[in-house]
């Protein structure tokens, strides 16, 4: 049996498993074969399948009139790129922007309209540079973000949070890192690269930066795909794991798809305080993320890396970590000797702190950054941020906390002990 005699249901699924190349052949042998091939449920699996896109939408995001034309749109605009890395690089920003839809939508934004070819061409002529395949592709699709307002044309003090790599703060050092469009790109490149000494010619381009001024930046070089960021002696560091025979370039790509899982999977998340929302890079699930609970007062503790403030050249070495620790009572209180509270007072601290699995430091002390935090029943966690430098690539912090039941000024109860699980300061893969 031909396809001619073939019924309609067989001949959807058919021309379904041939893919649309041959589809557009099949079409035309007949009129028959013709209309079948060119039903918009058939195109719509092609979209899904070649496209990753359930709506019929052209590569701007504005509505097609149907599957079949939004296809021939998208194939048209993205002719000159394997269809296989097409499909990766859409898959990587629908993820992005759909967990920015449903958990920072102030943030998606913040995302511009894809650039054009020809934006591209005088990107690369102003900058002499090539971008590899997986770069342009990157920017075809969002162009970075709009660009912070400073903070004396904003009163809302909202918009240097907005960065879609997110970031952290420790005392006065504020982190919030945006993906920059291309005309910021090139205003970065062409300062910071005389600032760091490199000449005109060089392949590194800024490719984000923090809003901040806390001069935290990643740079593409064009001629290998590699992400780096610098430290405080201006030495580059690798931001992406590099793999052997690797001839892709697709290292920006690779970190933003490793961005996208992490916040997907709950690994760092979206976090308030002050009214003010931003992506928070500290872990906030294990193996990152120490979690203990004694006597119903839990305890929650991750770093981030900051190469910004590190010095590598030091002798020894000074690898600087952020680290957050998060302290909240149970909702069934603290329970002592048989005996229920609805709250407690922090009183001292105790850590232990290793570099390569041995002790270099123990710190005994009143309070936490001058702070005596009184926990109650569900009410929010206390956070609160503080930092340290090792001169190893990996290390680690435990120790316990001092509570008294009711609180410094009314107690309860005799004092007790609250662990804090060892949490990991280490040089991670993927730096961000």
């Amino acid at each position: 049996m031909g396809l001619e005699e073939a019924g309609d249901l067989v001949l959807h699924i058919i021309l379904s498993k041939i893919g649309p190349e041959n589809t557009a052949r099949v079409a035309c042998v007949s009129k028959r074969l013709k209309v079948s091939a060119s039903e918009d449920s058939l195109w719509s699996i092609f979209c899904s399948l070649d496209l990753n896109i359930s709506t019929p939408l052209d590569p701007h995001g504005d509505p097609s009139p149907s599957f079949k034309m939004a296809y021939q749109s998208w194939r048209e605009s993205f002719i000159m790129y394997p269809r296989h890395l097409v499909k990766r690089v859409s898959h990587c920003w629908d993820n992005l922007k759909l967990w920015l839809s449903l958990n920072f939508p102030e943030a998606e934004a913040t995302l511009r309209k894809g650039a054009t070819e020809e934006d591209l061409e005088e990107f690369e002529s102003a900058l002499k540079v090539k971008l590899p395949l997986p770069t342009r592709l990157l920017y075809r699709f969002v162009d970075g973000q709009e660009p912070p307002l400073s903070s004396s044309s904003s009163s809302s003090g909202l918009d240097g949070s907005l960065g879609l790599i997110g970031g952290y703060s420790v005392y006065s050092h504020d982190v919030n890192v945006y993906l920059l469009p291309l005309k910021e790109v090139i205003r970065e490149t062409n300062e910071t690269m005389s600032d760091l000494g490199v000449s005109n010619g060089s392949n590194f381009i800024a490719v984000a930066a923090s809003a901040t001024a806390s001069l935290k930046m990643f740079f593409l070089d064009c001629s290998d795909g590699q992400l780096y960021t610098r430290t405080s002696t201006r030495q580059m560091l690798p931001c992406v794991p590099e793999i052997n025979g690797d001839q892709q370039q697709d290292g920006m790509l690779r970190w933003l798809e490793e961005h996208g899982r992490r916040l997907q999977s709950g690994v760092i998340k979206v976090r308030e305080e002050d009214n003010i929302k931003s992506i928070s890079l500290f872990p906030e699930v294990p193996p990152l993320c120490s979690v203990a609970v004694t006597n119903g007062v839990q305890v929650r503790a991750s770093s981030v890396f900051i190469p910004e403030v590190s010095n590598l050249r030091a002798q020894p070495p000074a690898y600087w970590y952020a680290y957050s620790i998060r302290m909240s009572l149970m909702p069934e209180g603290c329970f002592l000797n048989g005996r229920h509270h609805s709250s407690c007072q922090l009183y001292w601290r105790h850590w232990i702190i290793r570099a390569d699995d041995e002790v270099i430091d123990k710190v005994n002390g009143e309070a936490v950054i001058g702070k005596y935090p009184l926990l109650q029943a569900e009410e929010e966690e206390f956070v609160y941020e503080s930092c340290s430098n090792f001169p190893t690539t990996s290390g680690s912090i435990e120790g316990s906390f001092t509570f008294i039941p009711g609180s410094l000024k009314d107690p309860k109860g005799s004092q007790f002990e609250v662990k804090v699980e060892e949490f990991p300061l280490k040089l991670p893969d993927y730096i961000f």
